[in-house]
């Protein structure tokens, strides 16, 4: 949950060897483009609210967020990074019985 992220970030962020980079998040298979628009706008708020309080020892530089459905939207919501392997590559065949 968005409230969790905070003490989550703060904690990860005083461990060695880690390194937050920014955000990452995969929207529910929906068809209701106003549905994931807000959601995309929810991460981006959150995003930019987690870059301005400046976490020691994580750097928020990248929002994930997007997939080959719905990467037009993430992108207009401030993506930097999307996962478009279905577009590219096509649909993963069925596993074989």
């Amino acid at each position: 949950p968005p409230e969790d992220v905070r003490p989550f970030l703060r904690e990860v962020g005083r461990m060695p060897g880690l390194s937050v980079r920014g955000l990452m998040a995969v929207m529910p298979n929906s068809r209701d483009e106003a549905y994931l628009s807000g959601l995309f706008a929810n991460m981006r708020a959150l995003f930019e609210r987690l870059r301005e309080e400046a976490v020691s020892g994580v750097d928020m530089e990248e929002l994930s967020m997007g997939m080959s459905g719905d990467y037009e939207d993430a992108i207009a919501q401030g993506a930097t990074l999307v996962r478009v392997g279905t577009a590219l590559f096509g649909p993963r065949p069925a596993p074989q019985a």
